[in-house]
Formats: C-alpha cells, structure tokens, sequence
C-alpha cells in the first residue's frame, strides 16, 4: 500500500484542498491569501482579489453591516454563521456564510465560509410567497372590516331605532289603553317583551360585529366600553384595564386584538361557565400583551377543545405575527394572551 506522505497533509494542502471559501485577511481590509475555491467562486483573479480592499467585493447594501461586524472581531467578539452578499465578476449575487476568528498577534483575520446562494434563493422566494399572500390576506381581512362596520352602523342607526320606536309605539297604547283586558292585554304585552328583545338582540349583534368605533375612539376606549356592553347584555361583570401607548400598534393590530378579545368573550359565554372575566391590555418588556382571564371551569391543556374560536384567534395572531397562548386548569379558569411586539 502506498502512504501519503507528512507534507500532503501540511496546511497548504488543507487550505487549498477543502472546498469551503478560506481566506486570510489583513488588519487593513485586504485579502493576503486566498484558496482556490474563493477564486472559482467569484470568478477574479487571485492577482485581483488581492489588490482590492475586500469589501469592493460585497454587495452594496451589505457593506455597511459587514463592516461593523468586522469592526467587532478585531475588538474581540467572535464572528460565527456571519451571512452576506459578494458580487461575482460576472455580475452574478453570491450569498457566503462566515465563521472568522482574529489572531491579534499576527493581526490577521482567519475566515471560512460556505456558498449558501441556493439555500437561500430558496428561502428568499418562499419568503416572497409568504409576503404575498399575507398582503393578499390583509387586503382580505381590511375589506370583511369595511363590509362590518357598515352593518354594524346600519343596524345601530336603522334597526336599533326602529325597534325603539316599536317599542314606544306599543308602550303608548298600553298607556291609551290603561284598562284593556283579556285577549288585547295579552297582545300588548307579548308586544312589549318581543320589542325589548328584539332591542337587546339587536345590540348583541352590533356589538358582536363592531368595532365601527375603533377608529374615532382608539382601542383602549372601545374595549373599555366593550366589556361594559358586555357586562350589561351577560350580567357578567368584565373589568378592563390597559397600561401601554397606542402608538405601539398599528392598525390591523388593535383591529385584530379587538377580534381576538371578541371571540375570547364569545368563548367564555359559550363553553366556561364563568360568572366574571378581566380583560387587559399592557406593556411586557418590548411587547404589548393582551389578555383575556375567566374564573370558568377551565380544561386539561392536553384536551384543549379545538373549537372554531380558539382556530380564529390563533390565525388572526399569526397574521400580525403575535404568540398566542391558552392557559387552563379544571376548576381553575383560562386565560387567553396574545403579544406582539411594539412597533416603536
């Protein structure tokens, strides 16, 4: 068998024989070696590689990044999984990944990195597809919001009223009639009780379709009077508290934690068996947090119900990019949390 010999493996061999990008750099910003892969992958010549300062062979928008990275290693701090663009000689984007180490007493700077251009193309397009869609949801979810807050408006001005008026009208009669008897008696009353009921259901509605006055009251304000509306109509007290900047939202932010809170209190008349809820909107560090806490009945976590509320709230916080928790126990209530970040 015949053996290799020492000098084969040396590290001049290793350097050029691997086929990662290895280079050595200069406390000046200029290559002093390069391997043959660097050389194969942008496609100058080692002559050329050499005689440039390095980040003449970066993308433009990625320079000034890069630069500050560098600026920390050569004062200590380790560069690993480093990611950036070079320009190839024929104008191709080259997407490298960097570990560099800096050896002050020599003050050069030791740097591998792998070709990552196809990986991340990949990643790149489905991040692509993903904006997409997520605007072609906004878009959707910006014009179900438009079509709502005209109902709701509609049935507050119109319908509210007109029931009102019914119920006036009906009540006015009884006064006419202070002394009718029998079967008359027993319509009027009948009347009144339908009135009243098709005035409550009518507010139950709106406010289930609302929030048509988000945009002239703020968020704060529309669930404080959310959860008085929702006392009333229930006869479940649901207090509200709030300690956080509105400006730290954006639009379809407060729009959808009104949604979430919504379906958290449609949930808590539907499936807790609670007798009072607290809702709260405040600042956590760098995130803005909502919750929604009933004293109901509660459930195992491990048979958490996949009902369609629980479904919505999970995908209106994913739209906005927010984390979504559900905390339970039997006896003990639950309490729903959505947090996204601050935008300020």
């Amino acid at each position: 068998m015949k053996y290799l010999s020492q000098p084969a493996f040396d590290s001049f061999s290793l350097f050029e024989m691997t086929p990662d990008l290895v280079c050595i750099a200069g406390k000046d910003g200029f290559f002093t070696r390069v391997n043959k892969a660097v050389i194969k992958t942008l496609g100058y010549t080692k002559k050329q590689l050499l005689s440039r300062p390095i980040h003449s062979f970066m993308h433009p928008d990625d320079r000034e990044q890069t630069l500050a990275r560098r600026t920390e290693l050569l004062n200590g701090k380790q560069l690993t999984n480093f990611q950036n663009r070079y320009v190839a000689k024929n104008g191709k984007i080259i997407w490298l990944q960097w570990t560099s180490v800096y050896i002050p007493d020599k003050e050069i700077v030791f740097a591998i990195a792998k070709d990552i251009t196809v990986s991340k193309q990949n990643e790149l397009a489905i991040e692509e597809k993903y904006l997409k869609f997520k605007k072609l949801a906004t878009g959707f979810k910006q014009k179900i919001e438009k079509d709502r807050k005209y109902f709701g408006v509609e049935l507050q001005e119109q319908l509210a009223q007109l029931a009102v008026v019914i119920k006036m009208s009906v009540a006015s009669i009884s006064t006419t009639l202070p002394d009718a008897e029998g079967l008359l008696k027993e319509k009027i009353d009948h009347a009144m009780v339908v009135s009243g009921l098709l005035i409550t259901t009518i507010k139950r509605i709106t406010l289930n379709i609302g929030p048509y006055v988000l945009d002239n009251l703020g968020l704060q304000e529309t669930l404080q009077w959310f959860c008085k509306e929702f006392s009333i109509l229930y006869n479940k007290p649901c207090q509200f508290k709030s300690k956080f900047d509105e400006d730290e939202l954006t639009q379809e932010m407060k729009i959808d934690f009104f949604r979430i809170c919504q379906e958290s209190l449609s949930n808590v008349i539907r499936h807790a068996d609670a007798s009072s809820v607290k809702v709260s909107i405040v600042k956590k560090g760098t995130a803005v947090v909502l919750s929604i806490a009933d004293n109901g009945k509660g459930f195992l976590l491990k048979d958490r119900p996949k009902t369609q509320g629980l479904i919505t709230m999970q995908q209106l916080a994913t739209s906005i990019d927010a984390t979504f928790s559900v905390k339970s126990k039997p006896g003990k209530g639950t309490t729903v949390s959505v947090a996204v970040e601050s935008q300020q």
